[in-house]
């Protein structure tokens, strides 16, 4: 072979190897967080974040947030400490909790966890059996606006016995963390997941579209797979809550208590509305919607979801007749 024609072959090779190399594709990290799983899918030449630092990204964020950790910022503020200096997850889940707190009249009100515990689904798990004049004394310890975040990131309580729980915006915002952590390594395009909560940001630059998420039937038993909704989505976050699965039944009476506590009657919600998914500019923010949703009957939340513009959002609920029923705002129609 010509020697010249040779190294023009091997040129055109070490191209293609090159071309190959530098292609995008999916990069993929999965793992166990909070309780629940993790799935994030970003798109990449080449590896840029590991598992390593999600997991530890994740677990520095449970180390603020988690009611489930006695060695926790949270649980240590929950315990007394008024001289522990939060951090800054702490302060914007502080800050978007006190948001929503204001635009929901109270509905969505984080320093509920003294009443989420007593019903059985915090931490301990042990249900009390409280009658009025108990569900009465613990409301007292009840309102966002009891509780202060002072300029040298402590925090102030009315009373000691108030308990914080994040649980219904902090999984939202721990996607909203990872995402700024890809975003922060040059990572333009991808989809995390946690829980079941998510956020798409940029496009599907490898398929050349919108990311594309269904939306499963709430209602459906585990073994089933319908979706109700099938949806294009940039830059949003994506959070459900639902109060069908979600019950602790009492062992002596058999009646069963929804998980969406009513911080205005300090009892178990019992509303028409099953479910919501609500899509938001973070995930945080729909995550905190979602569950200011299930506080609501659906006037209330229809009402809510028609006035917000910046809120994507689907509820299912009862109606009159008992049928169960589909809503959607104008602003989740146009995802379809």
């Amino acid at each position: 072979m010509d020697i010249k024609k040779f190294l023009n072959l091997a040129f055109f090779s070490l191209l293609l190897i090159s071309c190959e190399k530098s292609k995008s594709s999916f990069q993929i990290i999965q793992g166990e967080a909070q309780g629940s799983t993790y799935n994030i899918k970003y798109i990449a030449k080449e590896e840029l974040v590991s598992k390593t630092q999600i997991d530890s990204l994740l677990l520095a964020f449970d180390m603020s947030l988690s009611t489930y950790r006695e060695d926790s910022k949270i649980s240590k503020i929950n315990n007394g400490d008024s001289t522990i200096v939060v951090d800054d997850f702490f302060v914007e889940t502080f800050k978007a909790s006190n948001k929503i707190f204001k635009e929901t009249n109270g509905l969505f009100d984080p320093t509920i966890g003294v009443l989420v515990n007593a019903y059985g689904f915090g931490p301990s798990h042990q249900r009390k059996n409280l009658n009025q004049s108990q569900i009465d004394s613990l409301l007292n310890f009840v309102g966002f606006d009891k509780v202060k975040l002072n300029s040298n990131k402590t925090i102030s309580k009315k009373h000691a016995a108030t308990y914080f729980d994040f649980n219904a915006i902090a999984q939202g915002y721990s996607v909203d963390v990872v995402v700024d952590f890809l975003k922060s390594k040059g990572i333009e395009n991808g989809i995390v997941e946690i829980g079941g909560e998510l956020l798409g940001f940029g496009k599907n630059t490898i398929d050349n579209k919108n990311w594309i998420i269904g939306i499963d039937d709430p209602l459906q038993s585990p073994e089933e797979r319908t979706l109700i909704a099938k949806i294009k989505i940039e830059n949003l976050g994506m959070a459900t809550s639902g109060n069908y699965r979600k019950v602790v039944t009492d062992s002596i009476t058999g009646e069963k208590f929804v998980h969406t506590i009513n911080p205005k009657t300090g009892k178990p919600q019992r509303g028409n509305v099953l479910s919501a998914t609500v899509l938001a500019p973070t995930c945080k923010m729909a995550d905190g919607y979602a569950t200011a949703f299930m506080v609501m009957n659906i006037e209330q939340s229809i009402e809510f979801a028609n006035n917000h513009t910046d809120l994507y959002v689907l509820l299912i609920y009862r109606n009159e007749s008992n049928k169960v029923q589909q809503f959607r705002n104008k602003q989740f129609i146009n995802l379809e």
